[in-house]
C-alpha cells in the first residue's frame, strides 16, 4: 500500500496521540485519497487546517496524494489573512459570529455577554448545526472533533478546555476577539441586541428598590426581558477582566467606537449570584 509522511504543527497535534505529536510520521492510503481524507483519517478536523504543503508547495483540499509525498499541515489563522497562500476556505470571517452545540451552553451565554452574536439551543442535531453554520458563514465550536468532518462545514473549532473561564480565555484568544468586545450588549437567553427603553414604559414591572435606584433599563425586542445595571454587574465586569488577563484597563474592554452597550445586568425574576469562588452565575 501507498504512504505518506505527515507533519503536523501547533496545536493540530492536540488531535494525535502522544507518540505522533510534533514529528513526522508514516499513513498508508488507497486508491483515490486526497489530502483532507489523509489528515482526517489521522483523526485533524479540516476546519482545524488552513495551510497545507505537499513537499513544500502549497495545496488544497482536493488534492490527490501520491506515494512518498511529505505533507505538512497548518493550523487556522483566524487573525491573519493567508488566503492568497492557502485557498482552503472561502474567505476568513471578519464578523466572526458563532453556533455552539449542545455541550457548550454556558459557554454560548459568556459569548453573549461579551457581545457576539452566538446561537445556541440545547436539542440541536449534528446536522442542524452543520447546516446552520454552513448557511449562516457561522463558526462552529464544539467538543466533538467527528462534527467538523462535516464538508458542508468550513468554519469550525474543537474547543479544548473543559471548565468555562478557560474556555472563554480560549475561544477569546484563538480568534483574536478582545478588540471586538462590547460588554452586556445581547440578551443572555435569545442572542438579540438589547435595546434603551423609557423607565415609564415599563415602570410597572420592576421591583420597588430598583424604581427607585436605577434611571437607565434596556429591553430585549426578542424575548422582552428587562436589563439593568444591577449590583453584581461590576463582579461581572472584574470577573472577564480577570479570565481576559486584561488586568482591571476598563478601556480593553469597551465597545468599538460608535458603540454603546447597554448599562444594565439584571433582571425581575433573577436572584443575585451566590458568593462562590469561580464565574458569576449568569
Amino acid at each position: 500500500m501507498k504512504s505518506a509522511i505527515l507533519r503536523l504543527y501547533a496545536e493540530l497535534n492536540d488531535f494525535l496521540p502522544a507518540d505522533r505529536r510534533h514529528t513526522p510520521f508514516s499513513r498508508a492510503f488507497g486508491p483515490g485519497t486526497t489530502v483532507k481524507d489523509l489528515l482526517e483519517g489521522a483523526g485533524v478536523p479540516h476546519t482545524e487546517v488552513d495551510l497545507i504543503l505537499a513537499n513544500g508547495k502549497p495545496v488544497g483540499f482536493a488534492y490527490a496524494v501520491r506515494d512518498g509525498d511529505r505533507i505538512s499541515a497548518y493550523p487556522v489563522f483566524e487573525s491573519l489573512d493567508i488566503s492568497p497562500l492557502a485557498c482552503l476556505r472561502p474567505q476568513p470571517l471578519r464578523q466572526p459570529r458563532f453556533v455552539l452545540d449542545t455541550h457548550l451552553g454556558r459557554l454560548a451565554r459568556y459569548l453573549r455577554l461579551l457581545g457576539f452574536d452566538t446561537i445556541y439551543r440545547n436539542n440541536f442535531g449534528d446536522e442542524e448545526l452543520a447546516r446552520v453554520s454552513a448557511a449562516e458563514c457561522r463558526i462552529l465550536l464544539t467538543r466533538d472533533a467527528g462534527l467538523l468532518k462535516r464538508s458542508i462545514v468550513t468554519h469550525g473549532y474543537w474547543v479544548r478546555e473543559t471548565t468555562i473561564r478557560r474556555q472563554v480565555a480560549e475561544i477569546v484568544r484563538r480568534f483574536d476577539l478582545t478588540s471586538r468586545i462590547a460588554l452586556f450588549r445581547r440578551c443572555l437567553r435569545c442572542n438579540a441586541l438589547l435595546e434603551p427603553i423609557d423607565k415609564d414604559l415599563i415602570a410597572a414591572r420592576l421591583p420597588a428598590m430598583t424604581r427607585l435606584l436605577h434611571r437607565e433599563f434596556h429591553i430585549c425586542p426578542g424575548c422582552d426581558r428587562i436589563y439593568w445595571r444591577g449590583s453584581h454587574h461590576g463582579r461581572m465586569t472584574r470577573w472577564i477582566e480577570e479570565v481576559l488577563g486584561i488586568g482591571g484597563d476598563s478601556r480593553a474592554i469597551e465597545p468599538p467606537p460608535g458603540k454603546v452597550p447597554p448599562d444594565s445586568w439584571a433582571k425581575p425574576s433573577r436572584l443575585r449570584p451566590r458568593e462562590l469562588p469561580g464565574p458569576p452565575t449568569i
